[in-house]
């Protein structure tokens, strides 16, 4: 099978999902060089978040749309987001100790944050199926939902480098970060179920 420039992209940010999520877990250079875990991390999952934008562009700019595309790239994304989640609700190192909430204050508020993020990613993508089966009508991203989608990332980029790039901040930045992903995260959730509500009336 022959794959274009765009889904070349997909099936790279696929591949890189596994290696940032074990950087993010487990600390290889021991807890003394953590830094370095970190910064793969993070370099690892911003590089795959930017084949996101990168397919999205060069799809659009060359016209290139394939059933392969249609399928994988929203798959790509969710595992993108959801793969960061999960590595860093269970890792052991990624919330400091000097930070102004606890390792594990910080590490349930993640969790719950993060439950919330996956629920509302997964009713969503159902809510989809169901749209398009009822009305033939595709669901479009709304601009709410892109920054909902940028607001995930940057969550997860802070959350992974704050105590490399702003160590002053003492977890402050990740916990307004985490606000801003579950505000956009449920106010684009309720934005889709109102807009496409007439498709969802269980009175139909």
């Amino acid at each position: 099978m022959s794959l274009n420039i765009p889904n070349r992209l997909t099936l790279l940010r696929i591949i890189m999902i596994p290696f940032f999520m074990l950087f993010i877990v487990y600390a290889f250079f021991g807890n003394d060089n953590l830094i370095i875990s970190r910064i793969i991390a993070g370099v690892l999952f911003i590089s795959a978040a930017i084949t996101d934008f990168l397919d999205g562009y060069i799809a659009r700019k060359k016209h290139i749309v394939t059933d392969f595309g249609k399928f994988m790239d929203p798959l790509a994304d969710k595992f993108l987001i959801f793969g960061a989640l999960f590595a860093i609700s269970v890792s052991g190192f990624i919330f400091p100790n000097d930070w102004i909430l606890s390792p594990e204050v910080m590490r349930h508020i993640f969790f719950w944050a993060s439950i919330i993020v996956i629920f509302r990613e997964l009713a969503v993508t159902s809510m989809r199926l169901v749209v398009v089966k009822a009305a033939g009508t595709v669901v479009v991203a709304s601009k709410i939902a892109k920054i909902k989608t940028n607001a995930q990332i940057i969550c997860v980029s802070l959350v992974i480098l704050e105590p490399v790039l702003f160590p002053f901040a003492y977890g402050v930045l990740s916990l307004i970060s985490i606000a801003a992903m579950l505000l956009f995260t449920v106010w684009s959730g309720i934005n889709y179920i109102i807009t496409y509500w007439k498709y969802l009336d269980p009175n139909k």
